[in-house]
């Protein structure tokens, strides 16, 4: 696992920003790359270094870009990012929301 991955005792998610258009996804079943967190593969240990080395290999095929692990935790609606930052991110663009208060 890469230096910001975790030692994954709690369950992580893979993400990154999607290269074609910038969008936040998940990685989901199989190599999939999911838009919603609720869709995402949530793993812990030799699985989560396991999904961190399919995000790698995406990012060398430029796919996506930005792969790190983040922890969640997790519920009946599916993982929940535990940082803030995730939080946002799992929320979508910042800008569609800061459109929709201005108009």
């Amino acid at each position: 696992m890469s230096a910001k991955a975790r030692s994954a005792t709690m369950p992580v998610v893979i993400t990154a920003n999607r290269l074609r258009d910038g969008r936040v996804v998940w990685l989901g079943a199989g190599t999939a790359w999911v838009e919603a967190l609720a869709q995402a593969r949530a793993v812990t240990g030799d699985d989560a270094a396991a999904a961190l080395v399919l995000g790698q290999q995406a990012e060398k095929a430029m796919q996506v870009v930005g792969v790190y692990a983040a922890e969640v935790t997790l519920s009946a609606a599916g993982p929940q990012p535990v940082s803030q930052k995730e939080r946002i991110r799992a929320a979508g663009p910042s800008t569609e929301a800061a459109a929709q208060l201005a108009a």
